[in-house]
C-alpha cells in the first residue's frame, strides 16, 4: 500500500464571519490548500468534507459550487469534535486503498454562542440538573476534579495550561485571540464550572481548514521538498465499560487510539516532538498528557509546572494556542491541527517554530464518542 503525504495544507484565520456562508468559508480554505500544493480543483479526484452544524446540507457539494464542479466523488462527514479528523482520515484511506492519487479534505464550521451539550431531550424525566450536567464545561470540570482527587492536581496547575496556550497564541497570526493571560487573570476570571474559569474554556469561533493528500507516486512526481508523510491515522470509539453512567469517560477512547497510532507508526511517545491535542478545557489538556503517554500517571501537573509542554520544552503542546485561544470550530479543528503540525515539520512556523521537529501528533476527541489521532513525519 502506498504511503500518503500531505502536499498542501492551510487554514483561514479563525474568528467571526457572519457575512460569510459555511460553503464560502470552506471554499476559501480549499483554495488556499490547493495553492499551497500548486494544484487546482481539476487535479482533485475526490473531496471529503467535515461539517457538524449543517451535516444534512451536503456542504462538500456546496463548496464545489464555489470552486468548480468537476463531477468528483464527495463524502460529507459528521463525527462530533472529531469531524475534521474523520474527513482527513477518509481521504487518507482512499489513497491508502489505491483508489485515488490526489484528494482534498476540508473541515469547516460556523459556531453559535453559549454552552455545548446538556439538555434533557426525549420523553420521561429530564436528567439535566438532576444527575449532574451534560454541558461540556461541567463534564470536563468533573473529570478534572477526579484527577485532583486521585493525584492532587491543583486549580493553579489547571490554570497554567491556559497561561501557556494563550502565550503561544501571541505567535500565531491565525489564532482568534493573541493575548497574554497572566495566572492571576486566568484564576480570577468568571467561573464557568470549577475548576474551569472562562479563560480555561475553548472559544466558539468560525473557521475552516483544508489539506491536499497525495499518493507516494504523486508526491515523487511533484517533489518531496515540503511533503509531510502520514505515519499513522486512527479513529476509535468508546468500548462498553461497566461504570457510573452519570460521569462520561473522557479518557479511554484516547488511550485506545494512541496505542494503535504508536503501533501503526512504529514509534513511542518518546519519539514525538510536538503535539496538538484537544484542549477543549484546561482540565482536558492535563488529562490528555497522560492519556497520550506523554508522562506517567499522575505526572501531568508536574509537566505543566516544569514547562515540559511549553515552547522550548521537552514536548511542546498546542503551540498554535490550542482551542483555548486559537478557537474551536468543531468541523475544522481536526484539519487545523494537521496544518499546525505540518507547518512545524516544514520549518515554516516562524516565532513559534519547534526547533528540530521531525514527528508530530494531532489529537481530537468528540464525546459520544470518537477519537482521531494522526502522526505526521517530516520527509526532507
Amino acid at each position: 500500500m502506498s504511503d500518503v503525504y500531505v502536499m498542501g495544507v492551510d487554514m483561514i484565520k479563525f474568528g467571526r464571519f457572519p457575512e460569510k456562508t459555511v460553503p464560502q468559508l470552506g471554499a476559501t480554505a480549499a483554495l488556499m490548500a490547493m495553492d499551497d500544493a500548486g494544484l487546482t480543483i481539476q487535479d482533485m479526484q475526490a473531496l471529503y468534507c467535515g461539517n457538524l452544524g449543517q451535516a444534512s446540507g451536503m456542504v462538500g457539494q456546496r463548496i464545489l459550487r464555489e470552486i468548480g464542479q468537476t463531477g468528483i466523488s464527495v463524502v460529507n462527514c459528521a463525527n462530533a469534535c472529531a469531524t475534521g479528523a474523520t474527513a482527513f482520515r477518509e481521504a487518507w484511506m482512499s489513497i491508502k486503498a489505491g483508489i485515488y492519487d490526489v484528494v482534498l479534505a476540508v473541515g469547516v464550521e460556523q459556531m453559535g454562542r453559549g454552552l455545548l451539550g446538556g439538555g434533557g431531550g426525549g420523553k420521561g424525566i429530564p436528567t439535566e440538573g438532576l444527575l449532574g450536567s451534560g454541558t461540556m464545561p461541567a463534564v470536563f470540570a468533573e473529570a478534572g476534579m477526579e484527577h485532583s482527587r486521585k493525584y492532587g492536581t491543583t486549580f493553579e496547575q489547571f490554570a497554567r495550561v491556559s497561561v501557556k496556550n494563550h502565550h503561544h497564541s501571541t505567535m500565531n497570526p491565525k489564532a482568534m485571540y493573541q493575548i497574554e493571560t497572566p495566572l492571576d487573570t486566568v484564576m480570577n476570571a468568571e467561573m464557568i464550572s470549577y475548576p474551569n474559569t472562562k479563560l480555561m474554556c475553548s472559544v466558539n469561533v468560525d473557521g475552516a481548514a483544508a489539506a491536499v493528500l497525495v499518493s507516494e507516486k504523486k508526491a515523487k512526481e511533484m517533489g518531496m521538498g515540503r511533503a509531510v508523510r502520514v505515519r499513522a491515522s486512527v479513529l476509535t470509539s468508546d468500548p462498553f465499560t461497566d461504570r457510573d453512567l452519570i460521569m462520561p469517560d473522557v479518557n479511554e477512547c484516547t488511550r485506545r487510539a494512541v496505542a494503535q497510532a504508536y503501533e501503526m507508526a512504529g514509534i513511542g511517545a518518546e519519539d514525538v516532538d510536538l503535539v496538538e491535542l484537544h484542549d477543549c478545557f484546561a482540565t482536558a489538556e492535563i488529562l490528555h498528557y497522560e492519556n497520550l503517554g506523554l508522562c506517567k500517571e499522575g505526572e501531568a501537573g508536574r509537566m505543566i509546572d516544569e514547562g515540559e509542554v511549553a515552547l522550548g520544552g521537552r514536548v511542546p503542546v498546542n503551540v498554535s494556542g490550542g482551542l483555548l485561544s486559537k478557537g474551536h470550530p468543531l468541523g475544522a479543528t481536526g484539519i487545523a491541527n494537521i496544518y499546525e503540525v505540518s507547518t512545524h515539520l516544514r520549518e515554516e512556523a516562524g516565532d513559534r517554530q519547534v526547533e528540530g521537529a521531525k514527528i508530530g501528533m494531532t489529537h481530537v476527541i468528540g464525546l459520544g464518542s470518537a477519537c482521531g489521532i494522526h502522526i505526521l513525519e517530516k520527509v526532507a
